[in-house]
């Protein structure tokens, strides 16, 4: 068996927009209202992919959901068509295509039963994305059904779970035994926690890990407060590294002591307040970004074009690069988009270490592929949302018909 980390991305499905539905989320509440261009996300988001597999890397494709929800309106006694705006507009969210949301995933090397494990996210802190999670399962029974995978249901909505956002996984490689790293929150002030701790201990018992081989961690109010949402806006781990702000962890002594002892080669990388504000770090998405091991060794740290735009992170990281650090190579991607809507570059992606051919190949893609469903995208996904028209039916329509055609293209017409 042959394993390595697969990237699964979420394709930024066809209504895509800004309805400013996530509360603590400064790029989300910031734009709403705003004109979306669903095209053009879902384009950049197929050009990040090519990126990772230019360098060598495994790609794998999550699929955008039924939108409109009309099970879940209906299940509120309402339509699309008389749903007033607001839940409307939690029917039309495009926010699954956000895969570090999708699911927590402990590779087999740190199993009991040596099988890949993966818990679907509840996402039960925000309407628009608590009813996410029917249509996740159902696509990762489909994409993880051998034998080599365990796919759980999701934990039961009395505790928040957010999925791999909250989670890092940290192994002198991919393929060994590591330390998962559960981050949990604690609500005191105006935005909410939405990673629990005991739904953090539910999914690593679930998932039969080694206790003596985890760490459970508190993510500290003031990130929080400055619109850290999700641990993966504050810190970012890859094999042996742990890449992180000075201000991402309540208690961050006693974490690095931790990994120190348990991680061979253990490496931590901190960005000092005083060189980089954490309010420049959540606005540029400096943490937000996919940290990888390519085939050629060389350690690379894809980060949005806003994170070359602020001042304060372009300094520390050509300071870094210039240096003898664990990061050696930088790589720039433009998901605008996305990351106007409040999700980067690690947003996009669920991070799977497992062999690629054990995985339904319907869900993995290369450079031909890519160019297939480039091609439906620019005859399908609409050019622009305008936030009053997310009930009109002709957009209805198209925003059906533009799944229906993606998924008859890669032969995934069972999700329909």
């Amino acid at each position: 068996m042959s394993l390595c980390e697969i990237n699964f991305d979420g394709i930024v499905g066809p209504s895509h927009n800004y309805a400013g539905l996530s509360l603590g989320n400064f790029a989300s509440t910031r734009n709403a209202g705003q004109v979306s261009q669903p095209r053009a996300a879902a384009l950049q988001g197929i050009d990040k992919m090519r990126a990772n597999i230019d360098m060598g890397l495994a790609q794998g494709i999550l699929l955008p959901h039924p939108r409109p929800h009309r099970a879940w309106l209906a299940e509120l006694g309402s339509t699309i068509d008389e749903a007033d705006p607001a839940l409307a507009a939690n029917a039309m969210s495009a926010s699954s295509m956000w895969a570090a949301n999708a699911s927590t995933v402990s590779p087999a090397a740190d199993t009991a039963d040596g099988k890949c494990h993966l818990t679907v996210a509840n996402l039960r802190t925000m309407p628009h994305r608590s009813h996410e999670w029917p249509a996740t399962l159902a696509q990762l029974r489909l994409a993880f059904r051998a034998e080599a995978f365990s796919v759980h249901g999701p934990v039961p909505p009395a505790f928040g779970d957010e999925g791999a956002a909250n989670h890092m996984r940290l192994a002198p490689a991919h393929g060994e035994p590591g330390v998962e790293v559960f981050v949990y929150g604690v609500s005191d002030g105006a935005y909410p926690a939405r990673q629990h701790l005991e739904a953090s201990k539910a999914i690593a018992r679930l998932h039969r890990l080694d206790p003596n081989r985890l760490v459970f961690v508190q993510q500290s109010k003031e990130a929080i407060a400055a619109g850290a949402f999700h641990n993966d806006v504050v810190a970012v781990a890859n094999e042996r590294v742990l890449f992180a702000h000075e201000l991402a962890f309540a208690d961050k002594e006693t974490l690095v002591a931790a990994l120190a002892q348990k991680v061979p080669g253990f490496e931590y990388v901190e960005v000092p307040e005083a060189d980089v504000p954490l309010a420049d770090a959540v606005r540029s998405y400096l943490f937000n970004a996919q940290l990888v091991t390519p085939p050629d060794g060389q350690p690379t740290l894809v980060i949005p074009t806003e994170a070359r735009e602020t001042p304060s992170v372009w300094r520390w990281i050509e300071r870094h690069v210039a240096g003898n650090g664990p990061i050696r190579r930088i790589e720039i991607v433009d998901v605008r988009q996305s990351m106007a809507n409040g999700g980067g570059p690690a947003c996009l992606r669920l991070r799977v270490v497992a062999d690629p051919s054990a995985v339904d190949p319907r869900f993995i893609v290369d450079e031909p592929k890519l160019d297939r469903i480039a091609d439906i995208m620019n005859r399908h996904w609409p050019e622009e949302i305008h936030h009053g028209d997310l009930q009109m039916p002709a957009l209805i329509a198209d925003v059906e018909r533009a799944r229906a055609v993606l998924l008859q293209g890669l032969n995934l017409a069972e999700l329909i």
